[in-house]
């Protein structure tokens, strides 16, 4: 027995010299990752005749704070923006990890008779779907969701790939005797999800709803189709506006200023990327508080069955 514990042991050990490559390549990897936001943030600090004259550089030639400054006097449109994201990604995290979860929870239980029927309906829009023209018709034309917040909400609500990885989660997790025992006890089905399965599933809740919120926050297409409200605008489609058209901005009601004084006095390259870094900042910080849990239920919703 002894025997058979040490030849595990050798067989799961890595090799001095193997484990350093992969520290170096993870460090690469890590630096690559990295490299692009530091110049993201290099040229938002860098005044605009530089970028002019030398092209985009990490190091600024020129330092100037000009983006930012003009960020500030548009603080009202900003904030306006940021607090549309905010709140559509926190109704849209919390609606995702409903649905997902409880569609997770009825195709994981062997004896649920529609299974076979559920599976499919999982299965077939992660190979295929409707279509853009399909999508947008559902959207504006029966469901009338057009300039609603829930235009910005609905279409990403459900996704195929998280329902299959709660499934596989509660599936390998979740112990059948639980789920009997609390029948036994007369609980319904909604009261096992909601006070049994779910209080157990912190991993795979933190991982679907790390995916979701970041779906929600990086989102500007939703908004480009359905929404022409400028109260409902979120910050990715505010940047989005601006890359496409100067005059987006020029035409908002805070400036007070001609679209000739906006075209001279707005650092256009800098300012985007100045817009950027708002938008990347503050969902990149909500990451490592989720690490512990997300990284956990994204292995166990690795294991296929």
């Amino acid at each position: 027995m002894a025997k058979q514990e040490e030849s595990g042991q050798s067989l799961n050990q890595i090799k001095k010299s193997t484990n350093v490559v992969f520290n170096i390549v993870f460090l690469i990897l890590g630096v690559m990752c990295v490299i692009p936001l530091l110049f993201v943030f290099s040229i938002s600090i860098t005044e605009e005749e530089a970028l002019r004259t030398n092209g985009y550089q990490l190091i600024p030639s020129v330092f100037s704070g000009s983006a930012y400054k003009f960020l500030w006097n548009e603080r009202g449109m900003i904030l306006r923006a940021a607090f549309m994201s905010i709140l559509v990604t926190i109704v849209g995290t919390l609606i995702a990890i409903a649905l997902d979860t409880s569609m997770g929870y009825v195709v994981s239980r062997r004896n649920f008779r529609l299974k076979k029927l559920y599976t499919w309906l999982i299965f077939i829009p992660m190979v295929f779907n409707g279509g853009m023209l399909a999508s947008y018709v559902v959207v504006n034309n029966i469901l009338g969701l057009s300039n609603t917040i829930w235009a910005l909400i609905l279409p990403l609500a459900c996704s195929s790939f998280s329902v299959t990885i709660c499934r596989t989660f509660f599936r390998t997790t979740v112990p059948d005797s639980i789920i009997e025992s609390a029948k036994i006890d007369g609980a319904g089905q909604f009261r096992i999800w909601s006070q049994i399965v779910m209080p157990i599933s912190k991993p795979v809740i933190a991982t679907i709803g790390m995916f979701a919120a970041f779906g929600y926050w990086n989102d500007w297409f939703q908004a480009s189709l359905y929404i022409q409200d400028k109260n409902l605008q979120t910050l990715q489609s505010l940047l989005n506006n601006i890359q496409k058209n100067i005059e987006y901005i020029a035409n908002n009601p805070y400036g007070g200023l001609s679209l000739q004084q906006y075209k001279s006095s707005m650092p256009t390259e800098s300012v985007r990327m100045a817009i950027a870094i708002v938008i990347i900042v503050p969902i990149a910080c909500t990451y490592p508080f989720f690490q512990k849990y997300f990284i956990s239920g994204l292995t166990i919703g690795s294991v296929k069955e």
